[in-house]
């Protein structure tokens, strides 16, 4: 036996290893291969920081150029990624304009159903309430939409009444309308999304599905978290992607989170994170070779119940789909990006000091996705099917990924700086350590071309400025750019660390829910 406590995967099976969530779920040899896998996203992170502490003390000299080095390759990265930013913006706005209705008239597209998954925890009656309107003002056929509020068992009675409530004030006006209520405490999962959102597609399946004879082959999912709020023709678009993918049954289809909704009512702090995490996708869909699925999503429905749905038992429960996808079907698994839309919310709380703390603890759960390293090592390991160059460039860009993610923002701002502070008279005393500073900075500075283009992009996508916000408010947007350099060392790299750290010591995390705080409701979309 490879699997411990009657896991829910036959060993037997070839794919027994799919829904492998951590290294205690193993015994034996392919426990400790999983557990070292585990660590590698750790001591990678933890090695570069140390290499350049070292460096700094006992070779300032290398250590400066390092710093060198990095700053250089920063700008070249800030220029690269700039473009792709740009160019999506492009197509963004382009697929805004298009009629995706009028494309639909000569595909058959009738026959289509989307099937509509919003978990919810504590969130109150009105913000289930606006994602369900903003379903609403949909341009597609209400009636091929089937909805699915899926609530929690450990949320308790007052939960389980909003979602009753909701389907009494909405459900008519659906082809299918449906709540589900996740038991707690079942074995194998960890509270969560992922344990959430497989229950109630499988309910969804029994009562939805099987019961009107609709063929999976013809059931598009779209995952979205509770806040998610489409465009108009979100679904004409993404029915028109689905229809003209060369391989529509091995495709998932992923929009770009705006963080929008309370974006009026949200501290700059948060609003500069919360576009910095929308322009990261946006970069992500220019390359679409690095591109896995992401918070809201979609994927067609067989393919998913074939998989097993969402894995239960991992904290990254949307990218994860992705991989066991990937997996199952021997590496024939891709994602499409949309260049289209669905606006949520930016992280929120009472005061400025709660918000940050949420942030905190919100990248801290989506940098956790370091897990994936582990499982996707593994997989490649006991999958032969999978293209050695697939493995290759798959396991390099998320290594690589969560790698830069974690120390390029604390060399550059952080501990690339150590040898002015401990080189030593020998070192201060040379050119380099004169010049180390303004070389850096100039490399630096440079580099705040990406920030410029950043800021003008945010002034084109941010809703119409409420009445009762002043012109200073929209100043404000442009100038909240200049606490990039900050947020991206204590809300990036830090939580990044915290989770690699985590993950490295067996300290697994578990699923924490971004609590949703509105002054006001999501601003109207249409």
């Amino acid at each position: 036996m490879r699997v411990k406590n009657g896991y829910h995967m036959d060993p037997k099976n070839t794919y027994w290893y799919l829904h492998i969530g951590r290294a205690s779920d193993l015994v034996g040899r392919d426990r400790v291969i999983y557990r070292l896998f585990e660590m590698l996203p750790g001591v990678l992170s933890l090695a570069t920081l140390l290499l350049f502490i070292i460096l700094s003390f006992a070779r300032p000299v290398w250590a400066a150029y390092l710093t060198i080095i990095f700053s250089i390759y920063w700008l070249l990265k800030t220029v690269y990624l700039s473009a792709h930013l740009r160019h999506n913006f492009k197509r963004v706005r382009h697929n805004m304009r298009i009629d995706w209705n009028e494309r639909l008239v000569n595909l058959s597209h009738e026959d289509i159903l989307h099937l509509v998954i919003f978990p919810f925890y504590t969130e109150g009656y009105e913000v289930v309430a606006e994602s369900v309107r903003g379903l609403m003002r949909s341009t597609y056929n209400l009636k091929r939409i089937a909805v699915v509020i899926a609530a929690e068992e450990r949320a308790g009675k007052e939960q389980r009444a909003v979602a009753d409530r909701i389907m009494a004030d909405f459900s008519s006006h659906f082809g299918a309308f449906i709540v589900t209520e996740h038991p707690a405490s079942l074995t194998g999962e960890i509270p969560g999304k992922g344990s959430n959102i497989s229950y109630a597609a499988e309910e969804a399946r029994r009562r939805i599905l099987d019961a009107q004879n609709i063929p999976y082959e013809k059931v598009l999912v779209s995952a979205f978290d509770i806040d998610t709020v489409v465009y108009p023709q979100y679904f004409s678009c993404l029915t028109w992607h689905f229809l003209t993918s060369e391989r529509p049954e091995r495709t998932s289809f992923q929009p770009i989170p705006l963080y929008n909704n309370n974006i009026w009512d949200a501290p700059m702090l948060s609003r500069v994170i919360a576009y910095s995490s929308s322009f990261w996708q946006m970069i992500q869909q220019e390359r679409p070779e690095r591109l896995a699925t992401f918070s809201s999503h979609a994927v067609p429905f067989k393919p998913l119940h074939e998989v097993g749905y969402w894995q239960k038992n991992v904290v990254s429960e949307d990218s994860r789909i992705f991989w066991n996808l990937f997996v199952r079907y021997d590496g024939d698994y891709d994602v499409v990006p949309m260049a289209y839309p669905v606006s949520m919310d930016a992280n929120v709380a009472p005061s400025l000091w709660g918000t940050a703390k949420n942030i905190y603890r919100q990248h801290r759960r989506w940098t956790y996705g370091a897990e994936n390293i582990p499982y996707i090592l593994f997989a490649f390991l006991k999958n032969p099917r999978i293209p050695l160059g697939k493995k290759l460039r798959a396991a390099f860009v998320q290594i690589e990924g969560f790698w830069s993610l974690t120390t390029n923002p604390l060399v550059l701002f952080a501990v690339g700086w150590l040898p002015l502070f401990v080189g030593g008279r020998a070192f201060n005393a040379t050119v380099l350590s004169y010049n180390l500073p303004l070389v850096a900075k100039g490399f630096l500075t440079a580099s705040l071309f990406g920030l410029i283009v950043s800021a003008a992009i945010c002034m084109r996508l941010i809703p119409e400025r409420p009445q009762e916000k002043g012109r200073f408010h929209s100043i404000l947007h442009f100038l909240q750019w200049i606490l990039v350099p900050m947020t991206m060392v204590i809300f990036s790299a830090i939580p990044g660390l915290d989770a690699q750290m985590r993950l490295m010591f067996g300290r697994y995390l578990g699923f924490w829910v971004t609590p949703k705080t509105r002054k006001l409701k999501a601003p109207d979309v249409t």
